[in-house]
């Protein structure tokens, strides 16, 4: 049994279990209120969205993989990966990905797209032409704009960001103000169809985010619990404030070089 499949019987076991328990409800308080709130149909519906994942080389494979895994659980969406090419993309830690559709063939009529972030590789496709006519050209026709990490970045150099808060990873968030946007200090920002995440495991967060405004509380419980997501790292060290100076110091000085050439571009190319 797949994932997909597990996911539709958990659905039908929830729609069961919701039934019965609301007619023992509605026998428990009046007959006439047994036919009302019968129809349990919403917890096993099946739509059918069509998203998409904007691979590219040297990305952080778990701002990509994280969120696929969330919102292929969907029974009925479409979730495709599409590159420049339907070659293999290397991630920065060297996991391979291999596209569904390139730039070409890849469907516009979406209802999302996400933009996975990362360091250099970032750097380099905001440096790019094509891959910033892709990502506004989804923008033009998708319902929801998302992104991850330093993909917001991305975001922000196709002009999509611009009177839009927004986050980042906390290394890059101070960049978004030469895009137009607002940072916000939160792991999942919300603002009208721009949903933005920050740093890599955040991603996480942002799908079980639009999971729930695509398909309701009830389901998301339901693919929050397949995936048994419930966070407790021996350490918590996941943010400037819990990690501390010193560390966040640390990992601000070994990043200095890719900061400097990202901001130079960021401020020479913003629509602030």
């Amino acid at each position: 049994m797949n994932r997909r499949h597990l996911m539709a019987s958990l659905l039908a076991a929830y729609a069961a279990a919701a039934t019965r328990a609301t007619k023992a409800n509605a026998l428990a308080t009046s007959p006439a209120a047994s036919h009302s709130h019968s129809d349990h149909s919403k917890y096993h519906e099946i739509k059918h969205e069509t998203i998409v994942l904007v691979a590219y080389p040297m990305m952080t494979a778990l701002d990509l993989l994280g969120p696929q895994h969330m919102l292929a659980s969907m029974m009925g969406a479409k979730v495709l990966i599409a590159a420049q090419t339907p070659e293999p993309i290397t991630s920065d830690t060297g996991l391979k990905i291999v596209p569904d559709v390139d730039f070409t063939h890849c469907p516009r009529e979406i209802d999302l797209f996400l933009v996975p972030g990362g360091l250099a590789g970032t750097t380099a496709a905001m440096k790019d032409p094509r891959t910033i006519a892709f990502v506004r050209e989804l923008a033009a026709h998708s319902k929801y704009i998302t992104s991850v990490w330093t993909g917001s970045l991305i975001l922000g150099t196709a002009g999509l960001l611009k009177g839009y808060k927004a986050t980042s990873h906390w290394i890059a968030s101070h960049m978004l103000p030469y895009f137009g946007a607002t940072p916000v200090a939160q792991r999942v920002v919300v603002d009208r169809n721009r949903i933005t995440g920050a740093g890599v495991t955040a991603g996480m967060d942002l799908a079980l985010t639009v999971v729930n405004m695509l398909r309701g509380e009830d389901y998301t419980r339901m693919v929050t619990l397949l995936a048994e997501y419930d966070p407790a790292p021996p350490i918590h060290a996941g943010s400037p404030d819990t990690a501390g100076p010193q560390t966040t110091g640390i990992l601000r000085d070994m990043f200095s070089d890719w900061l400097a050439d990202t901001e130079a571009f960021a401020k020479g190319n913003g629509h602030g």
